[in-house]
């Protein structure tokens, strides 16, 4: 029998991981039909149908999850291997926080990927606030910060000289739950985090601009909770588009400007640069996270 080859398991995985060809092809530095050949040749070898394919992209049928469980291990272990004989392995302990907004239906995903990948290393994840992560920038509260930037927040970061490795923009945006927003009314009835969150003092800011009347109708304590409480129809808010959760939708733009809504911008995720001093384990680390991350 004839082994099942890296290349194709790699680029099985970026597939799922990607939801479409399309989407996989610039990740792989591959053309599309180069990425259509290589999975029909390994559905070939495993002799069953390993991706369903439709107008919403691609995903694995259930021969094809279980494939995916062996191919993430598979391609572990051969980066393991070849760390090992390079002298490249991660080996310690550090504290990451992250930015509750950052991706929060795939980071747990992410970080079992990363500790796939290395085995050895060991983070402690903590979700905190943006603010407090920059407020924590210089402190021994974490090793590695992973916050968010918006707009205005950028041009005084730049002003202090204060750089990091940006992950992702992802757009802002409106929501509310479907077929809810065309009831919304003034005072705009807000679903926000608590006054410390970034995001909550930056739509307050736009709102009070336009001379918009508003009320915190609810105020949650995470973005899951967000989340849960837009999908209830308690009113709408303002979140990034990996953070748009189930029974979230974005406000149209008919209502939008009916309500006279503000045009958003694109916010910035970033990994916060490095600390006068530190570990050289730390910056390997930062480097692991920005290319598993990005």
């Amino acid at each position: 029998m004839r082994a099942l080859e890296l290349d194709q398991l790699r680029t099985f995985v970026t597939v799922a991981d990607a939801g479409s060809l399309s989407a996989a092809a610039p990740r792989l530095f591959l053309s599309q039909s180069s990425v259509s050949e290589q999975l029909r040749k390994l559905e070939e070898r495993a002799g069953v149908p390993l991706l369903v394919r439709g107008k919403q992209g691609a995903a694995p049928t259930p021969a094809g999850l279980r494939l995916l469980a062996h191919a993430r291990r598979i391609l572990a272990l051969s980066e393991l291997a070849l760390q090992d004989l390079r002298g490249h392995t991660l080996d310690g302990e550090l504290r990451l926080a992250v930015t509750d907004y950052f991706r929060p239906g795939e980071i747990a995903g992410m970080l079992r990927r990363l500790r796939e990948r290395y085995p050895r290393l060991r983070l402690h994840v903590t979700v905190m606030k943006s603010g407090m992560i920059e407020a924590g920038a210089q402190s021994d509260a974490f090793d590695i910060g992973l916050s968010m930037r918006l707009p205005g927040a950028r041009k005084a970061a730049a002003g202090r000289g204060e750089r990091g490795a940006v992950l992702r923009r992802e757009a802002l945006a409106w929501v509310a739950a479907p077929g809810e927003s065309g009831a919304l009314d003034a005072p705009l009835p807000l679903v926000l985090l608590p006054d410390t969150c970034s995001l909550h003092q930056y739509v307050v800011q736009m709102l009070r601009r336009r001379r918009l009347d508003y009320v915190v109708a609810h105020s949650a304590s995470g973005v899951a909770g967000l989340q849960l409480a837009l999908a209830a129809g308690l009113g709408l808010s303002c979140l990034n588009e990996s953070a748009i959760g189930p029974g979230v939708a974005r406000i149209d733009a008919a209502t939008a400007a009916r309500l006279r809504l503000p045009a958003l911008p694109a916010a910035e995720f970033f990994l916060l640069p490095a600390r006068a001093g530190e570990a050289p384990l730390v910056g390997q680390v930062r480097a692991a996270l920005a290319e598993q991350f990005a």
